[in-house]
């Protein structure tokens, strides 16, 4: 078994938290609602809060089931709510993550920021391989994952469905992953 996440992670400018229940009016106005910052997730924008209440519940549930799971974004100065990123145990060795922001937030280095506190997480719970993924038109969230140590390791063709760019047809995507 991989070592304990921590349920609450602080950078100099964020903290990252696991979701609370009260948070899904958050999640839902910041970004989850936002056809422009969801454009690239492999999930389908929210179009009621009843969806954002769902991926809450969702991560709480995770989080109560393997002791990981997503995270909330937050300013640490603010906190106000920035997005959402998490750290999923797909096997004692291996874990898979992904971020999103809220598009006012894009260009700050967040991302970056958010993605460093996970391989640093990872690096903690001794995982051997955390991996990412990303549609291969976005080029900003692969500059993101190539500055903080993942190395690209190839095209996987017709491999995720964009709900919110194709719906309906899978798209290829460029993987990633972080090694220690």
């Amino acid at each position: 078994m991989h070592q304990p996440i921590p349920e609450k992670i602080e950078t100099p400018r964020l903290i990252l938290r696991k979701p609370e229940l009260s948070d899904a009016l958050d999640v839902f106005n910041i970004y989850a609602c936002d056809a422009e910052a969801v454009t690239y997730m492999s999930w389908p924008r929210h179009t009621e809060l009843a969806h954002s209440t769902q991926f809450v519940q969702f991560g709480v549930d995770l989080w109560a089931q393997s002791q990981c799971g997503p995270y909330l974004i937050f300013e640490k100065d603010s906190g106000v709510l920035m997005g959402s990123t998490g750290l999923e145990a797909e096997t004692q060795f291996r874990a898979t993550t992904g971020y999103i922001l809220s598009k006012n937030q894009w260009g700050k280095g967040y991302a970056t920021e958010t993605l460093r506190a996970i391989v640093d997480v990872a690096r903690s719970a001794q995982f051997q391989r955390l991996y990412a993924y990303c549609h291969y038109q976005h080029r900003n969230s692969a500059h993101v994952m190539e500055k903080c140590g993942f190395e690209y390791e190839g095209l996987m063709r017709n491999h995720v469905e964009f709900p919110n760019l194709t719906p309906g047809s899978a798209c290829d995507v460029k993987l990633y992953a972080w090694t220690p």
